[in-house]
């Protein structure tokens, strides 16, 4: 059913059932939401690509009531742009220590750590990572995120690994099937 399992990661069971009780994904931006390569012009402008199935995603989550937040360690207009244009209003960018940013995200959002999920890719992940209800990484993740991801996705950043994220909490919390139908009609 779910994809991203396999037999060196905790049980499926455990990690939808973590899943059950979020109610905030925070999302690290490059090697998450992008594959990590950064593209800059002769002028220095940044270009960051970002898959339109991740943001489908994104926004199918956020209509099922669970909040998306970012923090990045790096400042970028696009990510900027990007986040604005998918509803997305808790965006920190240029927080290299994450910790600050996510204690923020706590009292804004009044949400518990069990209530919390992150995704990552690389160290500066981990000190969030580590504390919240669900930590999942990416698939072309560091090894060390990943032995302490929670779950992993098939995918890899800037591929579609948000979409499998967000499909597996909707699954979890039963509101896929909602989702869908919506479609079918």
């Amino acid at each position: 059913m779910m994809s991203g399992f396999d037999n060196s990661q905790k049980s499926m069971a455990v990690v939808l059932e973590k899943a059950k009780k979020l109610k905030l994904l925070i999302l690290d931006v490059d090697g998450v939401l992008t594959d990590g390569r950064l593209f800059f012009d002769n002028d220095g402008t940044e270009y960051k690509c970002f898959h339109a199935r991740d943001g489908h995603g994104i926004k199918l989550l956020r209509q099922t009531g669970v909040e998306v937040a970012v923090i990045s360690g790096r400042n970028s207009n696009s990510v900027a742009l990007r986040m604005k244009n998918l509803g997305i209003e808790h965006v920190y960018q240029g927080h290299e220590n994450k910790l600050r940013a996510f204690a923020e995200l706590l009292e804004k959002t009044g949400c518990t750590f069990e209530q919390v999920a992150h995704v990552g890719d690389d160290l500066l992940d981990l000190p969030v990572m580590t504390r919240v209800g669900l930590a999942i990484a990416v698939n072309d993740a560091n090894f060390a995120v990943k032995e302490r991801a929670d779950w992993c996705t098939t995918l890899p950043g800037g591929q579609g690994a948000v979409r499998e994220v967000c499909d597996l909490i909707m699954q979890a919390q039963g509101t896929f099937d909602k989702v869908l139908d919506s479609y079918l009609k």
